[in-house]
């Protein structure tokens, strides 16, 4: 079954001219209900007062890392399960095992694509 293209979706980085690039992408694809946040403090009182489908995260931001923003949401109970995708500059391996143990459900490395974005999202929501 097609996912939702009215699913709420949250972005987060540091950077506006990629919060642009990543919802640009996304309405590419068809997704219109897509907030913003420029950090991970911003970013999880949003997912407090909101149900997202999917968070996809930066990793690099301050004063709360993507990272720091992952495990905060996977200790809540009623955010536990929220569908998380890390995205990151780094290709390094201790950060994708990191992100792994923390609960991600996928990563992307920059600089990425559409087509990139697209088998993420469906590797983690189902067919988009």
């Amino acid at each position: 079954m097609a996912v939702a293209r009215d699913l709420p979706i949250l972005i987060v980085d540091d950077y506006r001219t990629m919060l642009k690039i990543v919802r640009s992408l996304l309405q590419q694809l068809g997704f219109t209900n897509v907030d913003e946040a420029t950090d991970g403090q911003s970013a999880y009182a949003m997912i407090s007062g909101r149900d997202y489908g999917l968070v996809i995260s930066d990793w690099n931001m301050q004063p709360m890392t993507g990272l720091d923003l992952l495990k905060r949401v996977r200790s809540e109970p009623k955010t536990a399960k929220l569908p998380f995708i890390m995205v990151t500059a780094e290709a390094k391996a201790e950060n994708v095992v990191a992100a792994r143990q923390a609960g991600v459900n996928n990563y992307i490395i920059k600089p990425f694509t559409q087509a990139v974005l697209k088998q993420k999202m469906s590797a983690v929501l189902g067919e988009i």
